[in-house]
């Protein structure tokens, strides 16, 4: 997808394909994504921040180097948008709040470090909920902007979306890249907990947040990843499990799907069941695959539970300080810091024991007889009113667990609005995920481009480059 005129609709793996061949400058590539963030931006609003005249300056020096014949890295010129939650040593980190208005932290997190040493550019900070937890912020939809876009890495999801950059990166200590990537019809990614690293971000909780990202398509998913993971043997315990081939599904055997409905699955649309069901047997037809309806281990339906008490407490002792400023708090986040204050410590250290409890019979399930779990990644399309309180999903489980999870953006609602499914896989198994993934690809089960350019696109279609309105047709 994609031309010579709007190269902000390519892949970030062909536009760095076109980098490197001579046909496209980063600059060029650069200046078509502010033009879509400049024609769509006051309405979907997914950035906190943007420094576009730091961008260029960025995206001209990669385009010297090149020139020079110098080695820039794996992300070639790729603008990349960064959740307001990742410390950036040119642009404030608001982390969504009032109280942090303008805060300049003096330091790059590691994976802002790590996507610049890679060779992105990053034209802006994306809009995150209030400290990444429920409150939204103003990013809408971008396929209808009177409905949510989802929790609290909206703009990052959105801004892929709606073609303004073509990768971005966010967190999930919940389901926070799973369900935006679900409402907003792009692919996410929360990969292993603890295989990316949090440095210089914000912590609401240690046991859960993770960070992830987002994309248009699953090779861009696996750039994305190789470039954001830790690596080697300073990192002992996922490099061991990375490296181990026992723990990945041998290429001579079928993949073993494992239907899992799970809890909240009551709290699910009937059509979104339907298509969950209709999807799965699809992939049932499959040659190399087979798929079973099976039920998570005893004790999952008290995930949310325990979730709740490790999150509440974890909030309420993080954000204390700012808890004594009640009117620039927000009434969602007030309550919950309310309740995990009331939570005891050794209630809380049970709930870590639960978790960990729950993450090893997980682990055992995997390890004894599945490869990649089959679920849907939301209850429906996205709902109406930016403020609605979200239908319940199993998303914070494989979160909760510390598993690899993708968002497949296959399904579409009755409103016309996107959903999906997800997959997940035995922990540190993030390269048996993606290659699933790329099974899917290969058979038609995923697709290779987006949900089609977002409706809130074509307000303007008069003016539109020619090229723009026939993607969009």
């Amino acid at each position: 997808m994609g031309s010579s005129e709007t190269p902000n609709l390519l892949s970030a793996t062909e536009a760095i394909r076109q980098i490197q061949a001579g046909r496209l400058t980063a600059v060029e590539l650069l200046r078509t994504c502010l033009a879509q963030i400049e024609r769509l931006e006051p309405t979907l609003k997914a950035w906190a921040h943007l420094e576009p005249m730091i961008a260029l300056e960025r995206a001209h020096s990669i385009d010297r180097s090149i020139q020079e014949g110098k080695t820039v890295g794996p992300l070639t010129g790729i603008p990349v948008g960064v959740k307001d939650i990742f410390n950036t040593t040119d642009m404030p980190t608001s982390m969504g709040s009032p109280l942090w208005t303008g805060f300049t932290p003096g330091n790059d997190a590691r994976v802002v470090f790590y996507l610049r040493q890679a060779g992105a550019v990053i034209p802006g900070k994306t809009v995150t909920a209030e400290f990444a937890v429920h409150t939204p912020g103003p990013t809408v939809n971008p396929h209808h902007p009177g409905h949510m876009p989802g929790t609290s890495s909206s703009g990052s999801a959105a801004a892929v979306a709606s073609f303004m950059v073509p990768l971005a990166i966010g967190s999930q200590t919940a389901g926070s890249t799973i369900r935006p990537a679900s409402y907003c019809g792009v692919y996410g990614f929360k990969p292993s907990f603890g295989l990316i690293p949090r440095t210089g971000s914000l912590k609401t909780t240690d046991s859960l947040d993770t960070v992830g990202f987002f994309a248009r398509t699953v090779e861009d998913l696996g750039l994305l990843l190789e470039v954001l993971r830790v690596h080697g043997t300073d990192y002992p315990i996922s490099h061991a499990l990375l490296t181990d081939a026992t723990r990945q599904k041998p290429f001579h055997r079928p993949w073993r799907v494992a239907l899992v409905k799970g809890p909240k699955w009551e709290g699910a649309e009937g059509y979104a069941k339907e298509a969950l069901l209709r999807y799965a047997s699809k992939l049932a037809a499959q040659e190399g695959v087979m798929v079973e309806e099976v039920e998570l281990p005893p004790g999952f339906d008290q995930a949310h539970h325990v979730h709740s008490l490790v999150y509440d407490k974890a909030l309420s002792y993080y954000f204390k300080e700012e808890f004594k400023k009640e009117t620039l708090v927000s009434s969602i986040l007030k309550a919950m810091i309310v309740h995990g204050q009331q939570i005891p410590l050794s209630d809380y250290h049970a709930a870590l024991q639960r978790q960990r409890e729950l993450a090893q019979a997980l682990d055992d399930w995997f390890k004894d007889r599945v490869d990649i779990l089959l679920t849907l990644s939301t209850g429906g399309e996205a709902l109406k009113g930016l403020d609605s309180v979200d239908r319940p999903d199993s998303c914070l489980i494989w979160t909760l667990c510390g598993v690899p999870t993708i968002h497949l953006p296959v399904f579409v609602g009755p409103l016309g609005l996107p959903f999906g499914a997800q997959v997940a896989a035995r922990r540190y198994n993030d390269h048996d995920l993606l290659r699933f993934v790329h099974f899917l690809r290969q058979n038609g089960l995923v697709p290779d481009a987006p949900y089609p350019v977002p409706a809130l696109a074509l307000q303007e279609e008069a003016s539109q480059p020619k090229a723009l309105r026939e993607v969009v047709q």
